[in-house]
């Protein structure tokens, strides 16, 4: 892809000259807009100044820059709009660089709009001058200095363009201050045809076919399914769910698409990879053809590469040809959009002879079942009313009292602990409803989510489920939850620990608990009465229900710290550099039969 040179020529669509603040959000309000989050300085205040005579495009203020993105990123993700960020100069610009980094590994459509100083100042270590193009280039899509008023509304409309087509993701625009106060060109999109990634053929055919013929040949499949099911769109899901009604065959799932297909039918195995199922990761091991749709070969989904899937036919389709046979080399690659070639599947499928191995997928269900019957994710809760809290425990009621609402939910998390729980604990039956940073890792994600994705549907129930570390990373929009009386239920799954540091320094390093324990944490439910919420504290078992039914019926934002056992372990673990048939199981599954290692965990 190329940016915008300046070279489209300006018809009658292309109105007198407006300011350039008025143009951007003319360009914004055209490209289907309608909220920005941000937090306004200097070099930004010409656009600020343009929002406030306006009434098309909201604006939400958080407070802080990289709140700001990902308040975008669960905006977008769960509207499957572009979400859009504006931030000024310097500091503000590189305050965001780790959300557009965190929506570049997810691949999250965003455009964030940077201040800059004038150009005249540009090199002159000005104040709060920032090399944002050169700082940004690596973790965005594209992203444009724009230097000439006339390329201001060509570049905002290419700019989108690119963060919605192929692989999505962040494309970040740097407006310097002269170009927004000064007169510009209106230039509408249809003037502008944007030089983007894209598909010049139909897919190919040919190479479906031989992937359906593959499919039906096989006797142990297995779909693999990841994010970019949910990228492309609700009828991918749709056609998804079709597909493996048709074919009858195991379906699992990636962190980041969960959802995709639903988590409370029988033919999902869970999720994959380092703290997926034994069901799902033994049926990877042992499958015979492996269909990967919309999935990248992440290594926390692959493990030990020269191990993985071994003896199975592979098929990859994805948008993003660099992605094919980058990590694991594939049998037939098909590059296009997903959900069209899901749908190209089903057609191949149904005109194809029939399946000829039911027998065999039968055999191999049994065997899925039987993998099931170990029930992974079993954990022994003490049922004494005061009994410690377990982490398991706590999230999964919270899933069960929120699904027994009926309201259409949606979750976001923290990173560690807590949101491999919530992975395995919550089963999504609907896509864009699960909100987390897959590729990053990046903590702090959660509560701007939240806000995100309340502002996007304000009547649904939005969750946060969260670790109190993470929590702090981004504790002050707590204030933009109270300015936009956003009722956000946060769930702090307290362990006083960074739990998933703890959870590798003990089983890696010899219990070694170097600088994972926090002994000064704030009064959780102080604070949230500071912030104009509601606090509220669990700390044994014959507490957990009611408190969790009183925050998810309360009208506005609740903050639960739920204080539970500090040494519990996230499993199935599959340790780094390990097989997907060599997981570390829990301390419950020891009547299971499997092997018990020197370390005294359970492995396969």
């Amino acid at each position: 892809m190329t940016r915008y040179t300046g070279s489209t020529t300006l018809d009658a669509q292309t109105t007198a000259t407006l300011p350039g603040a008025e143009v951007l959000l003319r360009a914004l309000v055209e490209q289907g807009v309608e909220v920005i989050f941000g937090y306004p300085g200097g070099a930004v205040l010409p656009i600020y100044d343009a929002l406030f005579k306006q009434n098309h495009i909201r604006h939400v203020l958080v407070r802080h820059e990289q709140a700001a993105v990902h308040a975008a990123e669960a905006y977008a993700r769960s509207t499957g709009k572009v979400g859009v960020v504006l931030v000024t100069s310097g500091p503000g610009a590189t305050n965001a660089v780790t959300g557009l980094l965190d929506a570049m590994m997810d691949s999250i459509p965003l455009v964030c709009l940077s201040g800059q100083v004038p150009t005249a100042l540009i090199g002159n270590d000005a104040f709060q001058e920032a090399d944002t193009t050169g700082i940004t280039r690596p973790v965005t899509k594209y992203n444009y200095l724009v230097r000439k008023p006339e390329d201001l509304a060509p570049a905002v409309h290419e700019a989108f363009a690119i963060a919605r087509s192929g692989r999505p993701g962040p494309v970040l625009i740097d407006l310097p201050k002269n170009i927004t106060v000064g007169d510009a060109p209106y230039t509408d999109a249809k003037s502008v045809t944007p030089r983007t990634t894209r598909m010049t053929s139909e897919p190919d055919r040919a190479a479906i076919a031989r992937a359906v013929a593959a499919m039906k040949n096989g006797k142990r499949p297995l779909f693999y399914t990841g994010g970019g099911v949910i990228n492309s769109g609700p009828q991918a899901s749709e056609n998804l769910r079709k597909l493996v009604e048709l074919t009858g065959f195991p379906i699992t799932s990636t962190l980041m698409g969960l959802g995709a297909f639903p988590g409370t039918d029988g033919r999902f195995l869970g999720m994959l990879g380092m703290h997926g199922t034994y069901e799902a990761n033994l049926a990877t091991h042992d499958c015979d053809v492996l269909i990967a749709l919309g999935s990248r070969f992440d290594d926390r989904v692959t493990g030990r590469l020269d191990a993985f899937s071994p003896n199975s036919f592979k098929i990859h389709v994805d948008i993003d040809p660099s992605q094919i046979n980058k990590i694991v080399h594939v049998n037939e690659g098909i590059v296009g959009d997903v959900g069209q070639i899901i749908g190209m599947m089903i057609e191949e499928w149904e005109k194809q002879p029939a399946y000829a191995h039911k027998a065999d997928l039968d055999a191999w269900w049994a065997q899925i079942e039987g993998w099931r019957a170990l029930d992974c994710l079993r954990f022994k809760q003490d049922q004494a009313p005061d009994a410690v809290i377990k982490p398991q425990q706590a999230i999964q009621r919270v899933y069960e009292l929120a699904r027994q609402t009926g309201r259409d939910t949606y979750v976001s998390t923290e990173v560690g602990q807590h949101q491999m729980w919530a992975a395995q604990f919550f089963r999504f039956d609907e896509p864009n409803r699960w909100l987390t940073s897959g590729g990053l890792g990046t903590m702090g994600y959660g509560l701007p989510a939240a806000v995100g994705a309340q502002v996007a549907h304000p009547d649904a129930l939005v969750l946060d489920i969260a670790g109190e570390a993470s929590t702090l990373m981004n504790i002050q929009e707590l204030g933009t939850i109270a300015q936009y009386r956003l009722p956000v239920k946060i769930f702090i799954i307290n362990n006083h620990y960074m739990g998933m540091v703890r959870q590798w320094q003990e089983l890696l390093h010899g219990s070694r608990y170097s600088e994972s324990y926090s002994d000064a944490l704030p009064d959780f439910v102080k604070l949230a009465e500071s912030f104009h919420a509601t606090g509220l504290r669990v700390t044994r078992l014959d507490q957990l229900d009611a408190t969790i039914r009183q925050a998810l019926e309360h009208d506005g934002p609740v903050i639960v710290d739920i204080c539970v056992a500090e040494g519990e372990n996230c499993f199935p673990m599959i340790p780094s550099g390990a097989a997907h048939n060599q997981m570390i199981l829990g301390p419950e599954q020891e009547e299971s039969g499997a092997t018990i290692s020197k370390e005294g965990q359970m492995l396969v």
